[in-house]
């Protein structure tokens, strides 16, 4: 530590200083840590499905950039919500 009791950033450690996770407290602390992997789970999940569009019409939403495909959602689910 330097005169101002803050550790040196460069100091040299040895590999023999790091704690040995498989002993207690370690081991329990690991252990009791949920693994998560992946996205949460959506509450309302997307559906696969093949639509046929016409050229001008897919063109259009991919020209609006990234999120298009949400974007023919929003419109579809528009469009039902003036008809229903």
């Amino acid at each position: 530590m330097t005169a101002n009791n803050k550790p040196m950033a460069n100091a040299w450690q040895d590999p023999d200083d790091a704690p040995d996770l498989s002993q207690t407290p370690w081991r329990e602390k690991l252990e009791a840590t949920p693994v998560r992997v992946g996205r949460p789970k959506s509450e309302s999940p997307k559906v696969s499905t093949t639509i046929r569009l016409d050229l001008d019409v897919l063109e259009g939403f991919r020209k609006t950039g990234p999120g298009w495909q949400s974007r023919i959602n929003a419109a579809l689910r528009e469009w039902l919500a003036e008809k229903g």
